[in-house]
């Protein structure tokens, strides 16, 4: 494992805004870049971006001491290293530097990291950048969760916790206005289309896959009805782990946490003014971007699209 990423610096995916997308990529993660020898795990990333649930779907069984649920296990097992001895003892310890650091020293978090190190044990370690300079050793495994996931096996020249940090937390805003924007998509659609609707991930955007035929709707339509739920500055709040609710009104979710405050914080949002067709997996999908370069990314993608059918075509 180690001999295959030995030339390993960086690499990145979408980071999927439902939680069972998001499970199956921490599995994907797991097989494809974990190691039995690594010891340290580093997460980073602000809170909503998904942290628990990639790090649940790359740890099946592990117990997270900060539970989504308000769920906080106690005491911190990784604190109660002396009494857990014996072969029930932990193999693999989760800690979450933020939230403990408010009942622990950041100095005792890091001397009970090195202590379960030493002991053989792996730790995963939820906003590894906070603990790292007392640490005064990098993850062996450094992952950042914010519109991409991005995961790294660090060497002596980095990269740096602060490096991926600041890469994930400036992106995730996009990430968090993208699925607001697609959710308020699906919530001016027909029960009939939103029923039918898939999902795929674009930067700074979304896909809403439809198969074997269009909708009927009309796509400027729908984009001007967003739109006016975007400036009546709607509240965007968890219900549950299978709704959010927009306006006081409850909306089927599968990344309930993943959200702007408010649909007011959506910045300039376009929807591509008709339905892409994917022949490979005949789908009709709809393209939405938000932020600055919303339209000009609309056109790119576009033009990428129309590209590959002219390749395929040349081919046949």
């Amino acid at each position: 494992m180690k001999d295959r990423q030995a030339s390993h610096i960086l690499s990145s995916y979408f980071a999927p805004r439902g939680h069972n997308r998001m499970y199956a990529l921490g599995m994907q993660l797991a097989q494809l870049y974990l190691s039995p020898f690594d010891k340290l795990i580093g997460i980073i990333g602000e809170a909503g971006s998904g942290k628990s649930a990639l790090i649940r779907g790359m740890f099946p069984g592990l117990e997270l001491t900060n539970d989504d649920d308000g769920v906080y296990v106690r005491p911190l097992p990784l604190l109660e290293q002396d009494s857990q001895i014996g072969y029930f003892a932990p193999h693999t310890y989760h800690v979450d530097i933020r939230f403990e650091n408010g009942f622990t020293q950041m100095s005792v978090l890091a001397d009970a990291i090195n202590q379960a190190l030493q002991n053989g044990k792996r730790v995963v370690v939820e906003h590894f950048d906070l603990v790292y300079p007392l640490l005064g050793f990098n993850a062996n495994l450094l992952i950042g969760v914010g519109e991409q996931i991005m995961i790294s096996r660090p060497n002596l020249f980095g990269p740096e916790p602060q490096e991926i940090r600041k890469a994930v937390y400036e992106s995730l805003p996009y990430r968090l206005m993208a699925h607001t924007a697609e959710d308020l998509c699906e919530f001016c659609m027909s029960p009939e289309d939103l029923v039918r609707c898939g999902h795929d991930d674009v930067r700074h955007g979304f896909v809403i896959s439809f198969p074997d035929r269009a909708p009927e709707f009309d796509i400027e339509a729908l984009e001007a009805k967003v739109n006016e739920l975007i400036a009546a500055n709607l509240p965007v709040a968890y219900e549950d782990n299978r709704h959010v609710s927009i306006g006081g009104r409850l909306h089927p979710c599968t990344g309930p946490r993943i959200h702007v405050a408010s649909t007011g914080q959506i910045h300039n949002f376009h929807l591509l003014h008709h339905f892409i067709y994917d022949r490979f997996g005949r789908r009709y999908l709809l393209v939405g971007c938000v932020g600055d370069d919303a339209e000009e990314n609309l056109k790119k993608l576009d033009a990428q699209q129309e590209k590959q059918w002219n390749v395929q075509d040349d081919t046949k």
